[in-house]
């Protein structure tokens, strides 16, 4: 597993990590298969899981500490996330700071992700939504700066909304932001424009999120494809959406090199591009975990075949069910 610099903080993580959204939202999750998974990935040399109260409301974190404890002589990094106050995925123009993320709120539900992980510090602390009107507010500010300087979280980063990379440059602009969580895959190609050469100039790290599109880049979705009742996929991939995720990824099947598999190019896709720190797949599976982290280290792709890349781009924009 190669590692990369994590930014200003300077932590060596993976290059592949671990994304635990899995464990909520999604149907077919089972805390033994996971525990398997979360194995065979510290084996490979992951070191960087992210997490969020919110997956399970602690289950994952809860899941996650019992993994470092296994494992404390290895340095394994912890990523969570705070949930916004009032419930509401995306964040939305015109929300108050006050009603998301308010000081006292921000302490609270750090120490409670503390009480689940088993642990006295975190990593990497993050929001789940972001609004760049807040950037500036000093409130989040210092209650960010309180817990670093009581040694309660190393660092501190934004879970960037769907489609919208421009709303967190203001956050990296303020000073107070590590890192930025933000969807880049082979279809969503927008934060390469602005975002990541900020952050470059910034020295604030990039964590690559969706790298397949909730599915749609790993190939195996098909007009009729449905998930059980209360999968989250079955909201995002209402008939519009999969209709059009199904064109977009048969599309890019005729580009594949043979004997390339389509998630084994997505990460390699991702993966080229310096600016990205590390990237979260979700694996359940230890199969996906196997493949997965087997991309680190591969040799560079073709320049043709990058640049054929480029005609996938897709420019979307959130909408009701885009969450």
């Amino acid at each position: 597993m190669e590692s990369r610099q994590f930014g200003r903080l300077g932590w060596n993580v993976s290059e592949v990590g671990y994304g635990m959204w899995g464990l909520a939202g999604w149907s077919g999750a089972d805390d033994a298969e996971t525990r398997h998974s979360l194995e065979k990935a510290v084996e490979l040399g992951c070191n960087f899981f992210d997490t969020a109260y919110a997956y399970g409301e602690g289950h994952s974190e809860t899941m996650l500490g019992a993994l470092i404890k296994a494992h404390k002589s290895r340095k394994l990094r912890v990523a969570t996330k705070i949930p916004p106050k009032n419930r509401t995925w995306p964040s939305q123009r015109g929300f108050a700071l006050a009603d998301v993320f308010p000081a006292n709120y921000i302490r609270e539900m750090t120490h409670k992700s503390l009480e689940n992980l088993g642990l006295d510090h975190i990593d990497l602390q993050q929001c789940h939504v972001w609004e760049d009107a807040w950037a500036h507010d000093e409130t989040w500010q210092r209650a960010i700066d309180d817990l670093k300087r009581e040694g309660v979280i190393g660092g501190f980063g934004v879970s960037v909304n769907r489609w919208e990379p421009w709303n967190g440059m203001g956050a990296v602009l303020s000073g107070h932001v590590d890192s930025v969580q933000v969807i880049y895959n082979l279809f969503d190609q927008a934060p390469e424009d602005a975002l990541f050469p900020l952050c470059r100039e910034k020295n604030v790290a990039v964590i690559a999120r969706v790298p397949f599109d909730e599915g749609t880049l790993t190939g195996t979705l098909n007009a009729d494809t449905r998930w059980p009742d209360g999968d989250w996929r079955n909201g995002y991939f209402n008939p519009e959406n999969l209709k059009a995720s199904v064109e977009r990824a048969e599309q890019l099947l005729k580009d594949i090199p043979p004997g390339m598999t389509m998630p084994e190019l997505a990460l390699r896709w991702i993966l080229q591009n310096p600016d990205v720190t590390t990237i979260i797949p979700g694996m359940r599976k230890l199969r996906n975990v196997e493949a997965n982290c087997g991309v680190s280290g591969r040799p560079a792709l073709d320049p043709v075949l990058m640049q054929k890349m480029r005609s996938h781009r897709w420019d979307r924009v959130p909408t009701a069910w885009s969450q």
